[in-house]
């Protein structure tokens, strides 16, 4: 077998019809779908992990439009190449799409030059990023955008894409591909198009006849042996931040240094990682150790400030510590639990003694009487309803079993006696 290009890039569609997935952004009716066909075309920023067809829907939008298509890539490119491609974009007689790939990794002033040409239309600006753009776009820039998420394939896309896979063998290759067991292709592809194409191809020509019986295990062993190559373009991401967070909650210090280590010397961005910190700070640790969150979020403050190759000694302090210390997930179940009681219970009054009287008319109908102030009762506690009626007495902190949050039970126990169940 001799593929011209990756099969990934072989599959890759020319127009919607053929386009796999996100229905919910280019289905009939929806948003970006009626933005395409009225050729009103927002600059955007598409958000969404690998291989879910960010690059693909920007030739297929600049193909429908008949625009020009100008690239630049975040990793290679920079202020001088935005301002030469600008230049360009001007002599068009069409306003050209510029797509921009990994727009997360563009730095201040790159984003910076591109202001003037999406405010002016110049170019509409298509960004692609794996990163929430909230934290990686800068805010003039993502105002004059539109954000679509795209989501991860489901399981009967993923299928369409592994049929559209045998079809080209059989067709273009001259090769019978038998699917005879499905579950590890799937597992391995993760949602990711790409994943899945690149499995299915290492397995076929691992394979080198003219049929293929794919099957659990040869997919599992064909790609533990080629994984370097299977994720070579840094797809590996997911998996691995994965193990990181995985290990720090299994309270292994060694298991999670070695991780990070492998993310950083893999080209990782450090604020990805102390972003991630931060939220296992508040996730698996929480009340069992508060101090975890403050070193959290110095951590990300240092690495914003310094960078590589020195931010990896905070990197590294403070994923040990997280590992070491003591662990509850009891801050994340609560705000998990209250919130499915609000979708069940809808919007309950608040009680009337809770409720804000700033107005005379207020306070006559009720608002606020019954209040008590917890300050002017002995040890700052005056035992009233804190709920809806409807609700009351119900637990949403259930506390871990740990050294801080056991003195904050026995604390807890003590005012509110039979109350509550802590």
């Amino acid at each position: 077998m001799n593929l011209s290009a990756p099969l990934a890039e072989l599959l890759r569609p020319s127009n919607l019809d053929g386009f796999i997935g996100q229905k919910h952004i280019v289905g009939d009716g929806a948003v970006l779908m009626r933005a395409i066909k009225s050729g009103s075309l927002p600059s955007m920023i598409l958000w969404g992990p690998p291989g879910v067809g960010k690059t693909t829907l920007a030739h297929i939008i600049a193909n429908q439009l008949d625009r020009p298509f100008f690239v630049l890539s975040a990793v290679t490119s920079g202020v001088k190449d935005v301002r030469e491609l600008i230049k360009r974009a001007k002599t068009t007689f069409q306003r050209p799409i510029l797509f921009i790939d990994e727009i997360h990794r563009f730095s201040k002033s790159q984003q910076d030059s591109l202001l003037g040409a999406v405010e002016r239309g110049v170019v509409t600006l298509i960004g692609a990023t794996t990163e929430n753009p909230s934290f990686e776009v800068i805010s003039p820039l993502l105002s004059r955008c539109q954000v679509y998420i795209l989501k991860s394939l489901d399981v009967p896309e993923l299928e369409s894409l592994r049929g559209m896979a045998v079809s080209h063998y059989k067709k273009v290759e001259k090769i019978e591909v038998e699917i005879a067991e499905k579950s590890a292709l799937m597992r391995v592809s993760g949602g990711d198009a790409r994943k899945l194409l690149n499995a299915f191809e290492l397995v076929v020509g691992a394979e080198n006849s003219s049929q293929c019986v794919i099957t659990d295990q040869k997919v599992l062993s064909v790609i533990q042996e080629n994984l370097a190559i299977y994720d070579k373009d840094g797809e590996q991401h997911y998996d691995i931040i994965s193990a990181f967070i995985k290990s720090i909650r299994g309270s292994d210090p060694n298991g999670a240094v070695y991780w990070l280590a492998r993310m950083l010397e893999g080209g990782e961005d450090p604020k990805f990682i102390a972003r991630r910190l931060l939220i296992l700070a508040s996730e698996d640790i929480g009340n069992a150790n508060p101090n975890a969150l403050l070193l959290a979020n110095a951590c990300f403050d240092t690495v914003a400030k310094i960078g590589m190759p020195e931010c990896r000694i905070t990197l590294s302090q403070t994923t040990l510590y997280l590992a070491s210390s003591a662990k509850s997930n009891a801050s994340y179940e609560a705000i998990n639990l209250a919130m499915r009681t609000v979708k069940e219970t809808g919007d309950l009054s608040v009680p009337l003694p809770l409720r804000n009287s700033p107005t005379k008319l207020m306070k006559e109908i009720g608002y606020g009487n019954g209040y008590k102030y917890a300050h002017s009762y002995p040890n700052n506690f005056a035992n009233m309803e804190f709920l809806p009626e409807k609700l009351s007495g119900k637990m949403f902190y259930n506390l871990g079993e740990n050294p801080r949050e056991n003195e904050l039970r026995r604390h807890l126990k003590y005012l509110w006696k039979s109350k509550y169940d802590f």
